[in-house]
């Protein structure tokens, strides 16, 4: 089972350091904004089969406090035996 599509998003709301883990298929810079500001509350999250939201890009969510935005790849974890 592949974990390629585990991100771990951190960002700053209003200067405190936030961090969260989403599971999606695509992930980029303009996700990790939109994800970082679902997360902060300030944008709706979407729901599945419903028409797209309003995205919100990096300007928009700095209004509103989110700065640092990075995202990476969660590491795999190999299960052995003991």
């Amino acid at each position: 089972m592949s974990q390629t599509d585990i991100y771990v998003i951190e960002y700053d709301l209003y200067g405190v350091p936030k961090s969260f883990v989403i599971r999606t298929k695509l992930m980029n810079n303009v996700e990790a904004w939109q994800w970082a500001s679902c997360d902060a509350g300030i944008a709706p999250i979407p729901k599945p089969g419903r028409p797209p939201l309003k995205r919100f890009s990096k300007p928009m969510a700095e209004r509103f406090g989110i700065t640092d935005v990075k995202w990476r790849s969660s590491a795999a974890i190999t299960w052995g035996e003991v």
